[in-house]
């Protein structure tokens, strides 16, 4: 009697030889059908596909439904969650201690626009080089489904009240306060999504991408803005996007005038297909323009909406040493007693 030996099929790696549990999390707490969930399966096959090893990403968090998805994605990276409103400054000390260190910070519309505006502000004016990502969709989740800053003027909760406040545009502060990539997508837009979070990870600088993101337990009705079907009917792609990795020997062969290939820090090319206007994302007074005049049609204007590769980020301005501080002896980051004396003396 003979007996028949199948061999196992190998299994699937990435370049730096990982499988994808490797970068997965927990399982998710979050309500079933959250865009939230859509936006971590993303982060998981763009970090696995683009060959990162996760222990050099860090992730931050502040509090709400958004800060707890950290937790489902990346488990071999180091992480910490922050109090509401104060992971950019967390993530700041961090990568200034570890500039070898991928920062990666995930917030909410709360945690960003409201308790969290100052430190925002203050990490947009910075360029501090990591990548953050809004999880956008108009309510507190966690407090019951109130409005949060960014909902848009009109926009009704499932009880029917009417928000008579203006919104604040995270995307229109970035532009113009200092992030060097800002986009803007869709949590249902997976392909879309996908080659902005990778263009994020190969910038060397801040890139802050605001995800619309909808809350199927408070913030999915008819009246809403950022409800599934809303953003489906209303979504204004600026084009298509595709990235090619560095590491990627692909000759890509494009008509002449309908495509804006862009050189990302680590050699990656970005490709902004044309769709119905010639968008220049280096531009940016179009890019508030359109982000403005699409809000003024009731529109989601959705792509790449900003991108300034050239600009120094905060570590580079700095002129910090190559190693990590972190690692370094107080020797070499503690002044001598003899230039403390010194200083002591100049003050007299």
């Amino acid at each position: 009697m003979s007996t028949t030996v199948t061999t196992p099929p190998p299994k699937k790696t990435n370049r730096i030889g990982l499988e994808v549990v490797s970068y997965k999390g927990g399982r998710t707490t979050l309500c079933p059908g959250c865009g939230h969930n859509s936006i971590s399966e993303r982060i998981i096959e763009c970090f696995y596909e683009m060959g990162v090893p996760p222990w050099q990403v860090a992730k931050f968090s502040g509090i709400g439904c958004s800060s707890k998805s950290p937790a489902y994605f990346l488990n071999m990276a180091h992480g910490f969650n922050a109090v509401h409103g104060r992971a950019p400054a967390v993530a700041t000390g961090a990568v200034l201690a570890n500039r070898h260190l991928i920062g990666l910070t995930v917030s909410g519309d709360g945690d960003t626009a409201s308790i969290g505006l100052g430190q925002f502000m203050h990490m947009l004016r910075r360029n501090v080089p990591q990548i953050y990502i809004i999880e956008d969709n108009g309510v507190y989740g966690l407090t019951k489904g109130q409005f949060s800053a960014t909902a848009d003027l009109g926009s009704t909760l499932k009880t029917g009240v009417v928000n008579d406040l203006p919104p604040i545009d995270c995307c229109i502060e970035a532009i113009q306060l200092g992030a060097t990539l800002v986009a803007r997508s869709f949590s249902g837009d997976k392909r879309q999504l996908q080659a902005i979070l990778k263009a994020a990870i190969a910038h060397r600088g801040l890139a802050v991408v605001d995800v619309i993101s909808p809350c199927v337990t408070f913030n999915d009705h008819e009246g809403s803005t950022k409800s599934y079907s809303y953003v489906k009917e209303h979504d204004q792609p600026l084009h298509e996007l595709d990235l090619v990795p560095a590491y990627e020997e692909i000759s890509v062969e494009i008509a002449e005038g309908q495509v804006r290939e862009i050189t990302l820090h680590d050699g990656s090319r970005l490709l902004l297909k044309k769709l119905a206007q010639d968008y220049d994302p280096s531009d940016k007074l179009n890019a508030l323009r359109a982000i403005l005049e699409a809000g003024q049609k009731g529109q989601v204007v959705t792509g790449m909406l900003y991108l300034d590769p050239a600009r120094p980020h905060f570590i580079d301005l700095l002129n910090l040493v190559d190693e990590p501080l972190g690692t370094l002896p107080q020797s070499r980051v503690r002044p001598s007693p003899e230039v403390l004396d010194q200083l002591m003396e100049e003050l007299r």
